[in-house]
């Protein structure tokens, strides 16, 4: 009742978080890797290939959010986020004419930095902005835009393979994009913002102080907080990227692993309401310690598996995936 309440207070601006965090799917791997057999087949790549062209562009992007992600800290969400998602959308439209495997290594860098880049950081920042006393529930509602991205997604756009050409799917991404901004422009017309409350109420960090970059780089405990970072996200990366090699190895279709999705996103969304909750209720600091261990479970999970549960979804899902295996034509390998 506590969520619903705020729920229907703070509707907008949820709303606005949510599409921002959904916008950045175009850009995330469990998106592009849909389109690894195809993108391998029509240049010639091997699976080092690939990887190593989209290590580089994802490394590129990496590096230029170093500086890129401080613009959240100087322009309002609204106004930044007009210019990250038609840039997002450009680069959509890049990777549908993408001519060759070297300009690829740049529409996947441009890829990255937009979509997985700034419209995730921007999501989440917005969060941080508007809210202060519920901070976890806002951040935790608003991150079912990543969540809902992934479930529904890569479902959708592997069964228009079997009707579609890969380039066309991007150029469908890139409306989708532009089709968001004036909804994300409407929800903001009134964005709240701290900047005309700075000098009131401006927050303290760790030990009631205000941290300067240098001083949080000489910090022992931002270095052990790194690995917790970028652990997931790397994780995370790297499974999703190799989604189609991994159902090749394990014997699945492609189709029938994505169909696993929506069982992905009720856990995220009981997670994310449940980390939310505990975040409010009991610090950071309590919560951090234990967050991993759910993950590692997951992992040693998938790695034992020998196949997808059969039995989710009963006789509705089982019907739905014959009949997308028929539509994608056995698109395994070429998805």
């Amino acid at each position: 009742m506590e969520y619903l309440s705020f729920l229907r207070r703070n509707w907008l601006f949820l709303l606005a978080g949510f599409l921002l965090t959904f916008t950045s799917s175009y850009g995330q791997t469990y998106f592009i890797s849909l389109f690894a057999g195809a993108v391998k087949g029509d240049f010639g790549l091997s699976d080092g290939q690939w990887g190593g062209i989209y290590t580089i562009g994802t490394t590129l992007s990496a590096i230029t959010m170093v500086w890129a992600g401080v613009l959240t800290d100087r322009f309002r969400v609204r106004a930044l986020a007009l210019g990250v998602m038609l840039a997002l959308a450009g680069a959509c439209l890049a990777m549908a004419a993408v001519p060759n495997w070297i300009a690829l290594i740049f529409v996947i860098y441009a890829l990255r930095l937009t979509g997985q880049g700034m419209m995730s950081q921007l999501g989440q920042v917005a969060m941080v902005r508007w809210f202060e006393a519920s901070r976890g529930k806002a951040l935790s509602l608003s991150s079912m835009g990543f969540a809902a991205g992934q479930a529904f997604l890569p479902v959708i756009f592997v069964a228009l393979f079997a009707s579609f050409h890969w380039r066309s799917l991007w150029v469908l991404a890139a409306v989708l994009v532009l089709l968001t901004i004036p909804v994300i422009l409407m929800l903001l017309r009134q964005e709240r913002t701290p900047q005309s409350m700075a000098d009131q109420a401006q927050r303290a960090g760790m030990k009631g102080r205000h941290w300067t970059r240098a001083e949080m780089f000489r910090s022992g405990l931002f270095w052990m907080i790194i690995p917790l970072a970028i652990g997931p996200a790397a994780w995370g990366t790297a499974l999703f990227f190799q989604q189609v090699h991994l159902t090749q190895v394990k014997g699945w279709a492609l189709v029938e692993f994505v169909a696993l999705m929506p069982v992905y996103t009720i856990s995220a969304v009981a997670s994310t309401f449940l980390s939310g909750w505990a975040i409010d209720r009991f610090g950071v600091s309590r919560v951090v310690p234990v967050m991993m261990l759910p993950f590692a479970l997951s992992f040693a999970v998938l790695a034992y598996g020998s196949a997808p549960p059969r039995g989710v979804g009963g006789r509705a899902r089982s019907h739905w995936l014959s009949a997308a295996r028929g539509r994608a034509g056995g698109h395994r390998v070429s998805s």
